[in-house]
């Protein structure tokens, strides 16, 4: 978790005293009128509602709860999306986590499907992962053939984020949201033109709209990144201040074989896990997640990465290291080249940060590169720490209720 750290200024402490009347007196005039202007910009962002981040929001892609995991993962491939809610005929199921989030025609009211849950990248990896089927042998392919016919209505709920249905209304504030993010929640839908008795503040359990849009972390870090300006105090402390140093981080090792990896995903419920260098003593379970912490960090291994590659090349690489996948599922056709430009000049580059990194600086790479998450590396490239999204919006969201305790 990240704390926010506030510095002394101690820039005084060793003048004369005219001096130091002269020089508070310049600097209370700056700082002044910098504090208004931080304070003016943090009004403007806490004045911000869901509605906001919503421009340009295309409309929401969906499968059927008849669909199976393959017609899913291709979905989610053709879209290049890591999630997609499952919608079902009204009446006939119970939505992730006793949610009601039902689309009904906008003059009618009549209610046309019922959203039963959000399916994700990691819980068709976590599926495919079931017993020890990835471990080799004859009938790997019958397997995941089998599996990846299953209706994706069977795997709703295997992972943290399938156990519940988000939404966030549009009058939502930009703090309630922030608070949903901040705790682990990747991602919600929004109604658009809902019924007017559903409007309000924070997430619902209930909703009523003709169409929904997705709003994700990464749109709200798009949208915070673009008013850097208003966040300056909390965007120029360090990585290290913030306490990103963290003493337990699951990774695995460049031997580590594909198969062996989707199963740590899932051991874990991760998104991802760095790929540290082998220890040269022989030391390391490359079937398991280890402690990455003070290890050569040379890759990473995502369940976004699946999305490079259809489940026939799937099955071929199964056999080969994760680092090895990752390299090779680079070159899939299925990256676009606005894909890659989207990812950086180069989509393999390791996205990293020093302990002295500037927040803005984690921010910039991770919206820049689309990832969800920065490693921190010292100078010698050896890991030591990991800033997530949530973690981001969790700080940026407490520097600005603690600014609103301050006035």
């Amino acid at each position: 978790m990240l704390v926010p750290y506030f510095p002394i200024d101690t820039n005084l402490l060793f003048c004369g005293r005219r001096k130091i009347e002269a020089m508070q007196e310049v600097k209370e005039a700056k700082r002044g009128g910098g504090a208004t202007m931080q304070q003016s910009g943090s009004v403007r962002l806490k004045e911000k509602t869901v509605k906001d981040m919503m421009v340009d929001r295309k409309r929401l892609v969906e499968v059927p709860y008849t669909a199976s995991l393959a017609q899913t993962m291709n979905t989610l491939v053709a879209n290049k999306i890591v999630a997609v809610p499952v919608a079902a005929p009204p009446g006939q199921w119970i939505g992730a986590g006793g949610s009601m989030i039902v689309e009904s025609d906008k003059q009618t009211g009549a209610v046309r499907k019922h959203y039963i849950g959000m399916v994700t990248m990691l819980d068709i990896v976590a599926h495919i992962a079931g017993d020890d089927h990835l471990s080799g042998g004859d009938n790997i392919t019958q397997d995941l053939d089998q599996r990846m016919s299953d209706p994706v209505s069977s795997i709703i709920g295997h992972s943290f984020e399938g156990l519940s249905l988000w939404t966030l209304n549009p009058n939502t504030s930009m703090l309630d949201c922030m608070e949903v993010f901040s705790k682990g929640v990747h991602r919600a839908m929004v109604p658009v033109d809902g019924q007017e008795e559903n409007v309000a503040s924070g997430a619902e359990l209930a909703e009523s709209a003709s169409s929904y849009q997705i709003l994700t972390q990464m749109d709200m870090l798009k949208f915070l990144h673009g008013r850097a300006a208003e966040l300056h105090s909390i965007l120029s402390r360090s990585v290290q201040d913030l306490g990103a140093d963290t003493v337990q981080i699951y990774a695995i090792t460049d031997r580590t074989k594909l198969g062996y990896a989707i199963k740590c995903l899932k051991a874990a419920m991760l998104n991802a896990v760095p790929i540290v260098r082998a220890s040269d003593v022989g030391q390391d379970d490359h079937k398991q997640l280890i402690n990455g912490r003070c290890r050569k960090l040379i890759g990473t291994f995502s369940a976004t990465d699946l999305r490079g590659c259809h489940i026939t090349s799937l099955k071929s690489w199964l056999g080969i290291s994760a680092l090895a996948f990752t390299e090779e599922v680079e070159s899939s056709p299925l990256y676009s080249e606005s894909d890659m430009q989207n990812r950086g000049s180069s989509r393999r580059e390791l996205v990293t940060c020093y302990a002295e990194s500037p927040l803005s600086e984690v921010i910039e790479k991770a919206v820049t590169n689309h990832v969800h998450r920065v490693w921190v590396v010292d100078q010698e490239g050896l890991l030591v720490g990991v800033v997530s999204l949530t973690d981001v919006i969790r700080v940026i969201r407490h520097s600005l209720l603690s600014d609103s305790n301050d006035q």
